[in-house]
């Protein structure tokens, strides 16, 4: 199974770092948009952490992760 998240991390008014995932995000991904969205979530104050608002973008990740699970309740082998 394969799953992709975009990560957007911010500065908050303390200075750490906040991480927003987006889970399955609409490919493609372009960077322009990006940009354009995270400045207007730190611009419209619609997010606050514990160290206080967001005060910039500083990064966005496209994350993809694969897993193999196997089912280890069965009889199987």
């Amino acid at each position: 199974m394969t799953k992709t998240t975009l990560e957007l991390r911010f500065q908050n008014t303390s200075g750490g770092t906040v991480r927003l995932a987006v889970p399955d995000p609409k490919q493609p991904i372009d960077e322009a948009a990006v940009r354009a969205a995270m400045n207007q979530l730190v611009s419209l104050g619609v997010f606050t952490s514990m160290g206080g608002d967001l005060v910039r973008p500083v990064e966005a990740r496209l994350v993809t992760t694969t897993q193999d699970v196997w089912d280890m309740t069965g009889g199987g082998v």
